[in-house]
């Protein structure tokens, strides 16, 4: 019997909720077993000619002679590295929004939307049953580590609360209609996973579906906030930006300042979608107990990568959920014949480009993430950003995770608290004057000279970075980093404004042309966000 099938079944009376808990640990502890002994290049190898087998027949697999591919090495010779503007001009595209046969050979029911972050670009990602499947699995993986962990968790005694987008999914139709076309949805991921999974979970998981339908964002945080004061919530899911935002509406409904006083059953928050540094220190004031569990994840839409291992306080790549990884250094990314290494060929301590190949029809695709591995046995890693998120308007190479390392450092060194935040490069406006950067950031707690934290921010990059250092060294290249603080509020009704409040969506962090920094803080100004 699935894990889910025990859920079902033991949903109803406490003493029965009780001896799920107790079954799930067991398995627990089994699952996280079989993945500290299990071994990593076979199980890869196995997953990638699995999915090559049983994609022999699309049109992708026909083009790229599948049914000849034996080896990893075959595989990789015949197939090249993807983003994800090649196959939507190539494959899908033109099939659109039917894309059964192109690149994965069933039915694909549903289309995950996502923006690229610096682009802003709607992809339309492909959403297989045997893709929902594998996010499922990495899903109870998460929870399996955290249970075999603390034994003493019993989260299914109360309700998982989701903070994701909403489940409403538009009908994709095709032009010109065609009346055999099979129904394909497309929505947020997060909706998506809530549709597919609320029959099973519903006993166990809040919002119900009727609220968790709602589109507009501001009504759903302040139903969820007033609703779930009446539930034992015992987990909390979500982007961490839009979790604070739920917590304020919490203190102000309650008065309370800590979590732990608002939903005493809480047990485990899991965050993810964005580096957890800028936050961590206003989570662990406002969750007002170190019996809290904080769980990092590594989802994206194209799949589920990794998840944290307590044990290490580190992600760890989940290797048997129907997902092959490549990792290309990201130097040679744009190599025309890149190295491309598997799990059993990663070094500890470089900067890879995540390649994925999934049971959704995504062959050799460049995620545009960037992760460096910690250790190799178990693959644990750290996320460090995108391919596309870095700073180099004037060659100082900042990469996100030193700029969150700096924020988060000059954050506790003054007493501040960073809610979020936007940079981005100031072009010299004589020839005379250097550039800058400019930092739009959202306090919780500013700090009392904002010319303090901004020294700090800087002594922390000159730290991290040498190209920084070398070009900040007496202000010839680069001047200091301007700090403009936005008010309360101030992202989230710029996200608004733009269609992308709540959910899935992140105010993204750098822009390293400049022009969406001068966007940003041009709409603010205009709004009177900023000061």
């Amino acid at each position: 019997m699935s894990t889910l099938s025990v859920l079902q079944k033991m949903a109803g009376r406490p003493l029965i909720r009780r001896a799920a808990d107790l079954v799930l640990t067991r398995r627990a502890r089994q699952r996280v077993a079989w993945l500290d002994r299990c071994p990593l290049a076979r199980v890869q190898t196995t997953t990638l000619l699995r999915l090559v087998q049983h994609a022999r027949h699309t049109r992708f697999g026909r083009l790229h002679d599948f049914a000849r591919i034996r080896t990893i090495a075959d595989y990789q010779a015949r197939v090249p590295l993807r983003s994800y503007e090649d196959f939507w001009r190539d494959y899908w595209q033109p099939a659109f929004p039917s894309l059964k046969g192109e690149t994965w050979p069933e039915h694909l029911p549903y289309l995950a939307l996502s923006s690229g972050t610096t682009s802003g670009t709607t992809k339309y990602l492909p959403i297989s049953r045997q893709m929902l499947a594998s996010n499922r699995r990495a899903g109870l993986t998460t929870l399996a580590f955290y249970q075999a962990y603390d034994p003493a968790l019993t989260l299914f005694r109360g309700r998982l609360f989701f903070l994701g987008g909403s489940t409403e999914l538009q009908e994709c139709h095709p032009a010109p209609p065609r009346r055999s076309q099979r129904p394909v949805l497309a929505g947020d991921l997060s909706g998506i996973v809530t549709r597919e999974l609320a029959s099973v979970l519903r006993p166990y998981t809040f919002p119900p579906l009727d609220l968790a339908l709602l589109r507009d964002w501001d009504e759903k945080l302040d139903r969820l906030a007033r609703e779930s004061l009446t539930q034992p919530i015992t987990m909390l899911s979500g982007v961490p930006s839009w979790m604070l935002i739920l917590f304020e509406r919490l203190r102000q409904l309650t008065g309370q300042e800590h979590l732990s006083a608002i939903w005493p059953g809480l047990q485990l928050i899991i965050h993810g979608g964005t580096r957890f540094d800028p936050y961590r220190d206003l989570f662990t004031r406002l969750l007002g107990s170190d019996r809290i569990h904080l769980a990092e994840t590594y989802p994206a839409s194209e799949g589920f990568i990794a998840t944290e291992d307590p044990r290490y306080r580190l992600l760890r790549l989940i290797p048997d959920h129907q997902i092959f990884y490549e990792f290309v250094p990201v130097a040679e990314l744009d190599h025309p014949a890149p190295t491309r290494h598997t799990i059993g060929e990663i070094e500890v301590g470089v900067q890879y480009a995540v390649v994925l190949t999934t049971c959704a029809g995504l062959w050799s695709y460049v995620l545009g993430d960037t992760i460096c591995f910690e250790e190799r046995h178990p693959p644990l890693l750290r996320f460090t950003g995108r391919t596309r998120y870095y700073l180099s308007a004037f060659g100082e190479h900042l990469i996100s995770e030193e700029i969150e390392k700096a924020m988060a450092a000059a954050a506790r060194a003054t007493a501040a608290t960073v809610l979020d935040f936007h940079v981005g490069p100031v072009f010299p406006g004589t020839p005379t004057a250097p550039g800058h950067h400019c930092y739009l950031v959202e306090f919780t707690d500013p700090p009392r000279d904002l010319s303090d934290f901004a020294r700090e921010l800087d002594v922390q990059l000159c730290r991290l970075n040498e190209d920084y250092e070398a070009h900040r060294r007496g202000n010839l290249t680069m001047g200091p980093p301007e700090i403009v603080p936005v008010r309360t509020g101030g992202f989230a009704s710029w996200m608004r404004s733009r269609g992308k409040l709540g959910g899935q969506h992140k105010v993204p962090r750098m822009d390293s042309s400049g022009a969406l920094t001068a966007e940003i803080q041009r709409w603010m100004s205009a709004h009177e966000w900023l000061g």
